[in-house]
C-alpha cells in the first residue's frame, strides 16, 4: 500500500511540476483580456481538456511510437532528462519560454475560442515535449494495471488543477503577487532539474554498461 501511495504521489507531483500551469497564467490572461466574462472559463476548459487528451493519447500510443520509430525507453529518458533540465533551468532563472510571448499579429490571427484554447495554450504551453516525454516513459515503466490507472488519475488531477488555476489566475496573482509567483516557479524549476538528473543518468546507465562490457 505504501509503494502504491508513493508511486501516485511521485507521478502526480512530477506531472504537475512539468506541466507548470502557473507559467501559463500570463498567456491565458492575455488571451481573454478585454473579452466577455464567460470566455475565460470556456478557454480554460477547452485548454485543459485538450491537454488531457494529448497526455492520454501519447500515454496510450507510446508503445506503438516506440516500436514504429525504433526508439528505446532509455533513449527517451536521456532526451527527457535534457528537456526537463533546460526547462527547469529557464524556470530557475526566471526566464519565460518564447512560446509564452504572444505578439500583436498572433492575437489578430487567432479569432475563435477553440483555436485559442488548443494552440498555443494547451499545446505546447500546458502539454509540451517534456510532459509528453514524461507520460510516455511513465506508461512504459508501469508494471501493473494499477500503476497505469494511477498515472491516468494523475493526468486527470493535473488537468483539473490546470483548469481551476487558469480560471482563478487573476485572483491567484493578486494573492501571491508577482514576486510570490516567481518564487514558486523557481522552486518548481529546481525540482524539475532534480527529476531531469535522475532521468538522464537512469537512461545513460545501460549505454555505459554496454560500452564497458567486455
Amino acid at each position: 500500500m505504501k509503494d502504491i501511495v508513493s508511486y501516485f504521489l511521485y507521478t502526480l507531483t512530477s506531472l504537475f511540476t512539468i506541466v507548470n500551469p502557473l507559467s501559463a497564467m500570463p498567456f491565458y490572461n492575455s488571451l481573454i483580456e478585454g473579452s466577455d466574462a464567460a470566455l475565460g472559463p470556456r478557454v480554460a476548459r477547452r485548454a485543459s481538456i485538450a491537454a488531457f487528451c494529448a497526455m492520454l493519447f501519447f500515454g496510450v500510443a507510446g508503445k506503438f511510437l516506440f516500436s514504429f520509430f525504433n526508439v528505446s525507453l532509455d533513449g527517451l529518458r536521456i532526451v527527457g532528462g535534457i528537456l526537463f533540465f533546460l526547462s527547469g533551468y529557464d524556470m530557475l532563472q526566471g526566464r519565460e519560454s518564447r512560446t509564452k510571448v504572444m505578439s500583436v499579429a498572433e492575437k489578430l490571427n487567432i479569432q475563435d475560442v477553440e483555436l485559442k484554447a488548443i494552440t498555443p495554450l494547451a499545446i505546447p504551453l500546458i502539454t509540451g515535449p517534456g510532459t509528453i516525454t514524461f507520460v510516455m516513459v511513465a506508461m512504459e515503466e508501469s508494471v501493473t494495471f494499477l500503476h497505469r490507472t494511477l498515472l491516468f488519475v494523475s493526468t486527470v488531477f493535473v488537468s483539473l488543477a490546470t483548469y481551476y488555476i487558469l480560471v482563478g489566475s487573476k485572483r491567484i496573482m493578486r494573492i501571491v503577487g508577482e514576486s510570490g509567483q516567481k518564487v514558486f516557479i523557481r522552486l518548481m524549476g529546481l525540482i524539475l532539474m532534480m527529476i531531469a538528473v535522475e532521468y538522464f543518468f537512469t537512461g545513460l546507465r545501460p549505454y555505459v554498461h554496454k560500452l564497458l562490457a567486455p
